[in-house]
């Protein structure tokens, strides 16, 4: 490895901690403060952040800007938070005794982000971590640095004018190399990780090495909509994936009635496309391509569609349209969709910030943004307090 890149990541790390140390004696809802004023300046410059969104991962402007707005919105939902998270107090059943749940943060979060959402991702994460008391340390996919480069510097900016050192949320740059280091480093209380499936399953066995506490986000596979208005693919690479995918499909019995095709012009366009014909096991239908592609499947009775819809490997999110509230009910209940994500009516995409985001199976478990997600960036202390006169032991137990 570069002796240089493991000097500025031993650096980054070090300066992380430090900051921390200042960011944790900081009252909750002041804390809350900070994170509204990033809101704000993100507001401010969500135009060209949303150009530069575009710009470097493919995707176009609205869904850009888009991206920021839903980084803004974290933020206003962590800035309510501040002033609610903690435990309760509970029944003690020793007199003269409090039994209590005390929150703390962990300590220092790691962010590893993906290239398809190089903005929000980090958004839901670095919010909610920050309002519970925990400095971050982000590496982005090495794609898309700009971004995060960018990102970083508003944080940075803010973090600044209020006199806190800017290492709260450190930012570094890097490959797999630096993903590694930061899986295998003892320092890195949570690691958050949002990537394939192939790669968090390294992520997820390395920090359990170490007893650490990790947070997947994985891979989905989620077939409803297929939007035509889009941007490029991310990466050749991505092109060549589509291609291979599109091949796999014939060679598996599929019938391409739609698109299939690179587009000729500049960038890395595809056609937008629909495949028929193939049985609900296919190899492909069960593969995450990352690419516009709708795999469309017949079905006769209900039970046979729920199943195949839990058959597949990833849990991400799962959508069902229909008028039945009976068949609405089944679909949500203990017999249906096994995703984390369950809709009815709407598509598998675009969830909102206030429930808590994330999938089961191989998409990792994890859970980011609402809901009670900010419970995975602390961690909980149960506490018994005696203001009695005596030393009663739990159990009604007495020693004689």
């Amino acid at each position: 490895r570069d002796k240089k890149v493991d000097s500025d990541y031993e650096e980054t790390v070090k300066k992380a901690k430090e900051a921390w140390k200042v960011w944790a004696d900081i009252p909750a809802p002041k804390r809350g403060e900070i994170v509204r004023q990033i809101g704000d300046a993100l507001r401010q410059k969500i135009k060209v952040l949303g150009s530069l969104v575009s710009l470097e991962m493919g995707k176009i402007f609205v869904e850009g800007v888009g991206e920021v707005q839903e980084y803004v919105d974290v933020c206003d939902y962590a800035v309510g938070l501040s002033r609610m998270i903690g435990g309760p107090i509970l029944p003690s059943e020793r007199p003269g005794h409090a039994l209590i749940e005390q929150w703390n943060p962990v300590g220092l979060v790691g962010v590893i982000t993906a290239f398809n959402f190089p903005v929000a991702v980090y958004g839901w994460n670095s919010a909610i971590a920050m309002i519970c008391g925990n400095a971050c340390l982000w590496k982005g996919a090495p794609t898309t640095s700009l971004v995060s480069v960018a990102v970083t510097k508003i944080i940075a900016k803010v973090l600044e004018d209020n006199k806190l050192p800017g290492a709260i949320c450190a930012l570094v740059c890097g490959g797999a190399d630096i993903g590694t280091a930061m899986a295998r480093d003892e320092r890195m209380d949570l690691l958050s990780f949002t990537g394939s499936t192939k790669v968090g399953k390294q992520v997820a066995l390395t920090v359990q090495e170490r007893f650490g506490r990790s947070l997947l986000e994985l891979g989905g596979n989620n077939a409803i909509i297929a939007d035509t208005l889009y941007g490029p693919l991310h990466t050749k690479e991505a092109v060549k994936m589509f291609l291979d995918a599109v091949e796999q499909a014939k060679q598996q019995g599929g019938s391409v009635v739609c698109g299939g095709k690179v587009i000729n012009r500049p960038g890395n366009y595809v056609e937008p496309t629909i495949v028929t014909g193939l049985p609900h096991n296919a190899p492909i239908v069960h593969t995450e391509t990352f690419a516009p592609i709708l795999y469309v499947l017949k079905f006769k009775e209900e039970e046979e569609v729920f199943a195949w819809n839990n058959e597949v490997k990833q849990g991400l999110s799962s959508s069902i349209f229909t008028k039945d509230l009976g068949r609405i009910f089944r679909w949500l209940g203990p017999k249906g969709s096994d995703c984390g994500i369950v809709n009815v009516n709407i598509p598998t995409s675009g969830a909102e910030i206030g429930g808590a985001f994330g999938g089961e199976k191989h998409t990792g478990g994890g859970r980011e943004s609402g809901s009670d997600s900010w419970k995975l960036y602390m961690r909980r202390s149960t506490c018994t307090i005696n203001y009695s006169k005596d030393l009663p032991l739990a159990q009604g137990i007495k020693f004689q």
